[in-house]
């Protein structure tokens, strides 16, 4: 005769179980245990302890709710409106479901949350067909939602653990390109009898696609340029320092600026194959005849004060990488006078919001310009940024803002 197990002894049994279990999923949480081989855990656990005959458990990955789990069920299972179904359930219940599929199949449901976040949800039923309810699991049913509440704390954890790492690496990459960047502008600027130039670079973003230099040509000449790829980070980046490059290379090669914005055009297609473009601004000056030559690639236009007189530096051409050639190149050229300055810009200066929606505007630089023309062009540049801070006020950068001043002495 088999001796019958008494109530207390069962219950001393799934106590036992139950401190084991926990203590098992704390060694596995512990080492590392990955995402399937907790659920292997908690699908054991349920299946051979408890005999629940079907489950399927869906998880709230962000934006998307996926089944990652199931027995005892087909594949009809895989695609439940979670949202539909089961969103508006906050705790542990039995439930009869409008869907017909989740009817015939299912009885209770139990919901896995960290503080107000749906992590998942369970759904139970019994292989037994004839059986009406899940009855021998039912006052198992708190137990089986705290184990699945740490189980998925932890898979959340080990989520953040590896978002983390992906951030630092991310965020290491983002100093090292910073860095590069930086090595891209001239170290030092002239400030001597015959010019004093001054540059400021505020990056949206750690990296950018604003770019300027200055790069002397022989004992009389001097080009500076400022461009501005399309686009912002590291894509924006990687292809000014290209062009950089490119250009250092093609003003040893072409002494016509027409025929280097030619060549420039062209390494632009190649790079950047139509998907983005830069626009540029280049000068070169002679100091001995004190005269400017330059094309403006599509660019925000420079300012050139003389006294009380501004001229804007538009003549040029479309920008760089737009078209596969620029059939039309216009080269400006402009007598310059002692004491006239020029400054170059980017859209994020000009196009700088304020809190009602306005921009900063080129008239108002080009007042700014004319207000503050006696000051030292690292002074006027601070002043420039001064000025910009006060109008967007409590609104964010959402580009770089790049200047470039040269006075002509």
């Amino acid at each position: 005769m088999s001796k019958k197990i008494s109530g207390r002894s069962l219950s001393v049994k799934y106590k036992d179980l139950k401190l084991n279990l926990l203590l098992e999923v704390t060694k596995a949480i512990n080492n590392n245990l990955s995402k399937e081989g907790l659920l292997k855990i908690f699908e054991d656990f349920l299946r051979n302890e408890l005999n629940i005959g079907k489950l399927v458990l869906f998880s709230n990955d962000p934006g998307n709710w996926a089944c990652i789990l199931k027995y005892g069920v087909g594949n009809e299972y895989n695609q439940i409106d979670v949202e539909k179904y089961l969103l508006n359930i906050n705790e542990i219940t039995t439930i009869h479901f409008s869907s017909e599929v989740l009817r015939n199949s299912f009885e209770i449901v139990v919901p896995v949350f960290h503080k107000t976040n749906p992590l998942a949800y369970i759904l139970l039923g019994d292989l037994e067909e004839e059986k009406v309810a899940v009855s021998p699991a039912i006052k198992h049913l708190p137990f089986i939602q705290t184990l699945a509440n740490i189980i998925f704390v932890a898979i959340e954890n080990k989520k953040l653990a590896k978002e983390n790492i992906r951030q630092v690496a991310v965020q290491k990459e983002l100093e090292l390109a910073s860095e590069m960047q930086s090595m891209l502008f001239p170290s030092s600027l002239p400030n001597d009898d015959k010019m004093e130039m001054s540059a400021t670079y505020l990056p949206h973003q750690q990296v950018g696609g604003d770019y300027y230099d200055f790069i002397p040509l022989n004992d009389s000449e001097v080009a500076f340029c400022m461009g501005d790829v399309s686009g912002k980070g590291i894509a924006a980046a990687l292809l000014m320092s290209n062009f950089q490059a490119n250009l250092r290379v093609l003003l040893t090669l072409h002494k016509s600026l027409t025929e280097l914005i030619r060549a420039l055009n062209k390494k632009v297609m190649l790079n950047a194959k139509g998907e983005k473009f830069i626009t540029f601004f280049i000068a070169k000056y002679n100091v001995k005849t004190q005269t400017l030559n330059y094309i403006n690639a599509g660019h925000n236009p420079p300012l050139l004060i003389s006294g009380t007189n501004t001229m804007q530096l538009r003549m040029g051409c479309t920008g760089l990488g737009m078209l596969d050639e620029i059939v039309s190149i216009k080269e400006g050229i402009v007598k310059i006078n002692p004491n006239d300055f020029v400054v170059c810009y980017t859209d994020g200066v000009v196009e700088l919001e304020n809190e009602q929606g306005e921009e900063f505007s080129i008239q108002a630089l080009n007042n700014l310009l004319l207000n503050f023309s006696s000051i030292r062009m690292s002074d006027l540049n601070k002043r420039i940024v001064h000025e910009l801070i006060a109008h967007k006020g409590k609104r964010p950068y959402v580009d770089d803002i790049a200047l470039f001043g040269c006075r002509f002495k």
